[in-house]
């Protein structure tokens, strides 16, 4: 009887979590990305172009900034700070600080925006792949720091070594990689 007890205890005290990426997602779980200052979005809220205004060229730059201070940051599944960061964190972090608000799981993030080909990527732009899971779906997001000719390098969190700096040109992500999207 103590043992039951017991379990039910455990199992309504994780029922009601609040730490967990379904309750923290709740608020952006919307089919809109939000953003303050929109003039060149159609009704979707979704940027149409395939090259980017000044303005969001620096909206992009000030995301990648906040992005960078988190190098080096261990990687927390559901983290979204200094002290532990998760790959879907990063992304809807550096984008929420600059009042674009998209969903808090790559594979919702990666509904958003407009899909881009890789020869029109550029800073700011998300990169979404699909590693070695069960689901065999998106669990995985970059942001892109730098776009030219010779290299795509992205900010992401990593479980094996936080966050890092990668190039879609490494083995692993290459193979891996799905689709690039644009949010701004």
């Amino acid at each position: 009887m103590r043992k039951t007890l017991v379990l039910i205890i455990i199992i309504l005290s994780l029922v009601n979590c609040k730490s967990s990426k379904r309750a923290k997602n709740k608020k952006a779980s919307t089919n809109k990305v939000i953003t303050k200052t929109s003039t060149e979005k159609n009704g979707d809220g979704i940027y149409n172009s395939s090259s980017k205004s000044e303005n969001e060229f620096s909206k992009a730059n000030e995301i990648v900034k906040f992005a960078n201070q988190f190098k080096g940051v261990r990687y927390k599944w559901g983290g979204t700070t200094k002290a532990g960061m998760d790959c879907s964190g990063l992304v809807y972090e550096s984008f929420r600080v600059n009042d674009i608000y998209l969903p808090r799981i790559s594979r919702d993030m990666a509904k958003k925006g407009q899909k881009i080909t890789l020869n029109k990527v550029q800073e700011g732009d998300l990169l979404f792949f699909k590693t070695k899971n069960r689901r065999n779906a998106i669990n995985h997001v970059g942001l892109v720091i730098k776009s030219s000719n010779k290299t795509l390098e992205f900010i992401h969190a990593t479980s094996s070594k936080g966050v890092i700096i990668s190039k879609l040109s490494e083995d692993y992500w290459n193979k891996s990689f799905v689709e690039a999207r644009r949010v701004l």
